[in-house]
């Protein structure tokens, strides 16, 4: 008979474990065919609501997976469909358009009547935290009063300069060097490296060298940053997001892991500045985080380490993908566009009195090129304001509007 336990302890653990399998693919069978269930009764109240004075209705979120690839090419799709349209979403519809008075309404002259929602902050909030991409109410008007105080000031606009020369100079090198060699480079990823170097510096105060790729640290923080940023943008279109979040399965297991090497990069940053900050004089106040810091002494409680990480991290989300971005279609229409590059060269050379002895030395171009030089620059202006036209930085703008059922 004692024999004979072992295998029978065995057959029912397997017993137990077949059961709590099955139960557990039931759950799931049921819980993806009550999504699918709630998302048939949305799309059929949606259609019924067409002749209701409401947008067309042009699709589904479906429509919005099957080009995700080209999100952006497919909203302009809708716009010349319909100026205002909606689309079907899981447990809500959402209004696509690009009728500048309603824009102009939204986020100008009646912008207080509208916020992010609970459902954006639900999206946003794993990577974004309590920062100004994923707040409303009192946190967003703190962060936006502060930043606006701050990035007014000519301490900090003087730091950010010298923090960009000085990493465009890099870059003009890298440029340079394959020029000579006919090295064929990946122009968007330079120039990504570049402004995250240049926007951590400011925002932070540490040199991160992601161009250089010479701190393998760094280079796992950049590229689980990018990465993070990336899969929580899917969470738009990925209909099971909180339920691979719940069992720590696919892009939400990944997600979980490059926020962990975030945090970790970040707190032991910001450990680090409130060390060198003890005893030091205003020098310490150049960059985000230490103005911040000195902010954080008068409201301890709100303002702890993980509210600053919020805010610093909102403030790279902001400056690196836009201006790398932006620098990569606009490096794109001058090549498209060689008269137009001809004379954005020309004007830089008159501007700054370029030398012609000089043409190799990217560092003493850097040092002419000053605030006076660059207002002189009307040209060049012109030609980024026109690439912002044509590939806005931030072509998509996502916010929650009341409406009345």
């Amino acid at each position: 008979m004692a024999s004979q336990l072992p295998s029978s302890l065995a057959a029912s653990a397997g017993l137990c474990l077949l059961s709590l399998l099955t139960a557990a693919v039931l759950a799931l069978t049921l819980y993806i065919l009550g999504g699918v269930a709630s998302f048939a009764a949305l799309c059929v109240r949606e259609y019924a609501r067409r002749d209701r004075g409401r947008p067309p209705l042009i699709g589904t979120v479906f429509r919005q997976l099957s080009n995700f690839d080209r999100l952006f090419d497919e909203h302009v799709r809708y716009a010349l469909e319909h100026r205002t349209s909606r689309l079907v979403y899981p447990g809500h519809s959402e209004l696509c358009t690009a009728d500048p008075a309603v824009v102009e309404h939204v986020l100008k002259s009646s912008s207080s009547k509208y916020s992010k929602g609970t459902y954006n902050y639900s999206i946003m909030k794993d990577l974004f935290g309590e920062g100004i991409f994923a707040t409303d109410g009192d946190k967003w008007r703190h962060q936006r009063k502060l930043a606006s105080h701050e990035f007014s000031t000519k301490v900090l606009r003087e730091f950010s300069s010298v923090a960009f020369r000085i990493n465009a100079t890099k870059l003009a090198d890298i440029i340079s060097s394959a020029a000579t060699n006919g090295t064929v480079i990946n122009m968007q990823d330079l120039l990504m490296k570049t402004t995250m170097d240049s926007i951590f510096k400011v925002g932070f105060g540490f040199e991160l060298n992601t161009l250089s790729g010479s701190d393998k640290s760094s280079i796992q923080f950049s590229n689980a940053f990018d990465e993070a940023n990336s899969l929580v943008y899917h969470r738009y279109v990925d209909l099971f997001w909180q339920l691979k979040r719940y069992f720590n399965i696919g892009s939400e297991a990944k997600l979980k892991r490059n926020i962990q090497i975030i945090d970790d990069f970040v707190m032991k940053l910001i450990h680090q500045k409130r060390e060198q900050m003890n005893g030091q004089d205003n020098r310490a106040r150049e960059d985000i985080l230490s103005r911040f810091i000195i902010q954080s002494k008068k409201d301890p409680q709100t303002m702890n380490d993980r509210y600053l990480r919020d805010i610093v991290l909102n403030f790279l989300i902001a400056g690196k993908d836009t201006t790398a971005n932006t620098l990569t279609w606009f490096f794109y229409m001058l090549c498209k566009n060689p008269i137009v590059q001809d004379k954005v060269a020309l004007e830089i050379k008159e501007s700054v009195e370029w030398d012609k002895e000089d043409n190799n030395n990217t560092e003493h171009f850097t040092e002419k090129l000053n605030e006076s030089a660059i207002e002189k620059m009307h040209y060049l202006h012109a030609a980024i304001s026109e690439t912002l036209r044509l590939y806005p930085a931030v072509p998509v703008v996502v916010i929650n509007i009341p409406v009345n059922p």
